[in-house]
């Protein structure tokens, strides 16, 4: 039998990804993966870039009125 603690981790794991929150991690993980001295976003401004690209999208339905 799995111990809380694993399973609160799997929780969180789910809850993250299901939430998005884990997109910076790889975006980090990502851009310093292939230039460990590039200097990446912040997590706000990660957050307002995918944000602006979401409502650019007309697939993603940010339509106005």
């Amino acid at each position: 039998m799995t111990s809380l603690r694993e399973r609160l981790a799997r929780v969180r794991y789910f809850v993250r990804e299901f939430s998005g929150e884990a997109a910076y991690d790889r975006y980090v993980a990502h851009a310093r993966g292939h230039d460990p001295d590039v200097q990446v976003m912040t997590r706000r401004a990660f957050e307002r870039a995918r944000t602006d690209a979401r409502e650019a999208d007309p697939r993603e339905g940010f339509g106005c009125c």
